[in-house]
């Protein structure tokens, strides 16, 4: 069968528009997505086949622009519009031009729309062909003539407005007074989101049930009926679970339900999918005509499970023509199917929405999704606040709530907050579980929080996690983590946690946090004056919070710059490449990949196996502003890039810590070397210039004439000298230095460097031995060099800290054969998979192995790089595979511009 378009745009934006089009892609179907700035990242943007702009966000800007619509199906092409819900789907006006501009509307004809689309003239027409109706009036000019036909109906009476929907425009009113008070309003709402301030009042049933029927037609009197559905779980007026069939419901009231919805809608020839809306008083079995929705219903989806239908694909096939599927009458109902609205909104808060990136979106394999978002996905506060339907089917009612509440447990989504926890406590509500629903059901219904807000943000707080993020430095990722790893791992340690339970790590200026739960905590690093509910609390000790506490933590004070919360089990934090510590420049780990900021909502792990350890408080490395950092020389020294006179020059020099510092780098304050060569050659014009390099983190990187010591979030790889790497035992220190600060650098051996290591480690593993040494005297930044042949480049094999070695091939020029034999060794050590080797990173003429010192020694990793370059001989017949580069990439950015004046007028 011949598609029914050649292609369709999709005037709607979310999951609808990603149903669409992927049922117009099953019957053949190009599709047209439309989209604007703020919602660009929405999936329906990338699933279709076309996507065009068309405005920068607010809906009244974009989606509710019928010109903007309509000139971007006739730039593409596209033969027909499906409207989805919402927004035009129920405009009568722009079906009337769609079809004027000749371009098929997805759905029923305008003066169909114009007959249901105000409530006044809908309950006329369901009157005149026999559809009971709660007693009620037609519009009312003012308040009095309200409140004289409320006394004719009897109270409660609910106020609304006759353009209303989605709960907008609706009040009930308990006394004369009430409808005194709200008929302006009312009639404002449908002024403003309407454009109609005519009003009208109903009988308001107290313990109502919103039952609808779903029907299609085709346009000549033929009208099929696909059941009912249940839609009374609603809060403030929005539908939030929906299923099919109802529950509970007399077998004749649904008979008489579905024949009402059957002669209104023959009645009036009606066209496509629609929904015929009843409410339904149980207490009485009666139920009353609400109002026709005249197109597809965001909770078709359960109706579509119980029949084995698509309606879309029923909406694009009558849309050109084609009823030939209504030939076989109604199809047979089976089972039963439940439906889940997702929301990003804050239940804890008021239903407050919520907006921000989302950082992780997970649902089960055994629930029919129908979203927009995934990972990295930002919300944006324009639109309504649905994230997802989560629908479910079972043979029975039983089996179909069990699915949906396995689905509901099973779904994550983190950065923003859902309803998520709320609509698992709703879906196991007794009520809910014995079918007994109403509308009123929700209205006394709260959501236990079980999070930890954030009242204040601080000047910098980030989730860290340690050791960060390994094993992507040769691609640049850096391993982020704990700037001070040390005072992460005693504040977990003292809780019982692993040292890979996530912390808060803040700096210069702490956050302001609110327990909606219990917590087991601890407070490490620097001193920020903190306090719980007011009291004093001391660092390196355990301490308990309980509901309803605030722990405020202020200023640094008493030397340090970062301190760190540790609660027991530890923070939740989204993993991302394996780790869940926050990289803020690539915006990604920790809580929505940035710094917290007020409003934020956290919560903690569930606390697995731990083992309570005692006070640590004696074992608190002292902070100070003068501070003594024990480095290892190289891998650049003297004579080739510094003097002797310059080595001997930075260690005894005092330097300063930068107020320009944070975790990429910390830039130092000093004298200035005399450098043992005029320029850096083929590498550039200043002598600290070398051919991009590997760095290790703690790196001590001359950057023209000032040193910057390279960070937990710094750069994999640059073209500067590094004549000092900070040891592995003293890389906590780097957190706690604060601008201002004074340091000292103080060269040790691999020798020394291990034995604090060891003696560092036996704190938190008291099997392990503190480690000895005895001081050695400087030593060469050069381990090993070997001569050049007619096989092999020269090779100088560089210490660069007590983790890191640095191999440089040949002399300081650029050449490609020395680059391909990077290349190769990279490959070689690779495929050996040696035990221990936690990167390999290449450089334009260097490789950069990243060891683990405590399973692998240096000595060993030299005999390996050695063996691998007899392996390698000569590359003589040396081919490498090619690199496949997917576009587009940014080679014209402004950022590089600004870079490179920078650096012109700096350098």
């Amino acid at each position: 069968m011949p598609p029914p378009y050649g292609k369709i745009l999709i005037a709607n934006r979310g999951a609808i528009a990603c149903r669409v089009i992927r049922t117009a892609r099953k019957l053949g179907i190009a599709s047209v997505a439309v989209f604007t700035d703020a919602d660009a990242g929405s999936l329906h943007v990338s699933q279709a086949d076309e996507a065009i702009r068309i405005g920068a966000g607010p809906s009244a800007e974009s989606y509710l622009r019928a010109d903007l619509i309509l000139a971007a199906a006739k730039q593409t092409g596209a033969q027909a519009i499906h409207p989805g819900y919402g927004f035009l789907s129920e405009n009568a006006a722009f079906a009337e031009a769609c079809e004027n501009a000749g371009i098929a509307f997805i759905g029923p004809r305008p003066e169909t729309m114009r007959l249901f689309g105000l409530k006044h003239s809908a309950r006329a027409f369901a009157k005149e062909h026999g559809v009971a109706l709660a007693p009620g009036t037609g519009l009312l000019s003012n308040a009095d003539d309200a409140v004289e036909a409320a006394h004719g109906i009897g109270f409660p009476v609910m106020l609304k407005a006759t353009a209303g929907g989605g709960g907008i425009g609706m009040r009930v009113c308990e006394t004369a007074a009430d409808v005194r008070d709200a008929f302006a309003s009312v009639a404002r709402l449908g002024a403003g989101n309407f454009g109609d301030d005519g009003v009208f009042l109903e009988r308001f049933v107290r313990r109502a049930r919103h039952v609808e029927v779903q029907i299609f037609g085709d346009g000549a009197g033929r009208v099929l009926d696909l059941g009912e559905r249940d839609c009374s779980l609603q809060r403030r007026n929005q539908k939030v679970i929906e299923e099919a069939p109802a529950p509970n419901l007399p077998e004749a009231t649904r008979s008489a339900l579905i024949d009402a919805a059957l002669r209104l809608m023959q009645a009036a020839n009606y066209r496509s999918a629609g929904t015929v809306e009843f409410l339904y008083d149980s207490e009485r079995d009666d139920f009353f005509f609400l109002e026709v929705n005249t197109r597809l219903q965001v909770e078709h989806g359960v109706t579509e499970e119980t029949h084995g239908v698509d309606l879309v694909e029923w909406m694009l096939r009558g849309g050109a023509g084609d009823y030939a599927f209504m030939d076989a009458g109604k199809p047979a109902q089976r089972g039963v199917s439940m439906q889940a609205r997702i929301y990003a909104e804050d239940p804890t808060q008021a239903f407050r929405p919520s907006a921000g990136l989302i950082s992780r979106a997970h649902f089960p394999g055994n629930a029919r999704i129908e979203t927009w978002v995934a990972n990295g996905v930002a919300v944006s506060p324009f639109y309504d606040p649905m994230l997802a339907k989560l629908i479910v089917a079972g043979p029975d009612r039983a089996s179909a709530l069990e699915k949906l509440q396995g689905a509901l447990d099973h779904t994550i989504i983190e950065g923003i907050e859902t309803n998520v926890p709320w609509l698992r406590d709703v879906a196991r509500n007794d009520a809910y579980v014995r079918g007994e629903v109403s509308t009123k059901l929700l209205g006394e219904f709260t959501c236990a929080p079980d999070t930890v807000r954030v009242i204040r943000g601080g000047a910098t707080t980030t989730l860290q996690d340690y050791p960060g993020r390994q094993h992507y430095w040769a691609v640049g990722v850096p391993p982020s983590g704990p700037m001070d790893n040390l005072s992460h791992r005693l504040g977990n340690a003292i809780l019982g946690n692993g040292p890979d339970a996530v912390s808060m790590e803040f700096t210069a200026e702490g956050p302001t946090l609110l327990f909606e739960r219990a917590a087991r905590a601890c407070l490490s690093g620097a001193d920020f004056g903190a306090t719980l509910d007011g009291a004093p609390l001391a660092l390196n000790q355990a301490f308990d919070i309980a509901p309803g506490q605030t722990l405020k933590l202020g200023r640094v004070r008493n030397g340090g710059l970062r301190g760190y919360l540790c609660v027991r089990g530890g923070w939740r934090a989204q993993d991302f490449l394996g780790s869940r510590s926050t990289f803020t420049l690539g915006g990604f780990g920790g809580h929505a990949g940035r710094a917290l900021v007020a409003g934020d909502v956290l919560r903690i792990e569930e606390a697995g196996v731990l083992r309570e350890k005692p006070s640590l408080s004696h074992e608190a490395p002292a902070l100070t502003s003068d501070w003594e950092l024990r480095v290892l020389y190289g891998p650049h020294g003297a004579p080739d890039f510094f003097t002797d006179d310059d080595i001997a020059m930075l260690q005894s020099a005092e330097w300063r810590v930068h107020h320009h510092s944070n975790p990429t780098g910390i830039r130092l304050i000093g004298p200035k070397p005399h450098w043992a060569r005029k320029d850096g050659g083929e590498a550039g014009l200043h002598p600290s210039n070398i051919h991009d390099n590997p760095y290790a983190v703690g790196a001590v990187d001359f950057t023209g004439d000032m040193p910057i010591i390279l960070g937990a979030d710094g750069p994999s790889l640059g073209g500067f000298v590094c004549p000092f790497v900070t040891i592995s035992a003293d890389l906590w220190k780097l957190g706690q230095l604060a601008p201002g600060d004074r340091i000292r650098f103080v060269p040790v051996s691999e020798d020394e460097a291990g034995a604090a290591l060891a003696t560092q480690n036996a704190i938190f593993t008291p099997s392990q031995s503190p480690g000895k040494s005895k001081r050695l005297s400087q030593q060469s930044p050069i381990l090993l060099q070997t001569s050049e042949n007619e096989k092999r480049p020269r090779a100088v094999y560089r210490r660069q800290g007590d983790a890191n070695l640095l191999l440089e091939y040949g002399p300081l020029t650029l050449d490609i054969e020395l680059r391909l034999r990077v290349h190769a060794l990279m490959l070689e050590m690779e495929k050996s998979a040696l035990p221990g080797v936690i990167d390999i990173t290449p450089g334009v003429r260097s490789l950069q192995i990243h060891y683990d010192p405590s399973r692998l020694s240096q000595t060993a990793l030299l005999d390996a790089l050695g063996e691998a370059e007899d392996r390698l001989g000569g590359l003589d017949d040396f081919s490498i595979p090619s690199r496949t580069v997917h576009l587009p990439l940014s080679w014209n950015d402004p950022a590089i511009h600004q870079t490179v004046q920078t650096y012109m007028k700096a350098v």
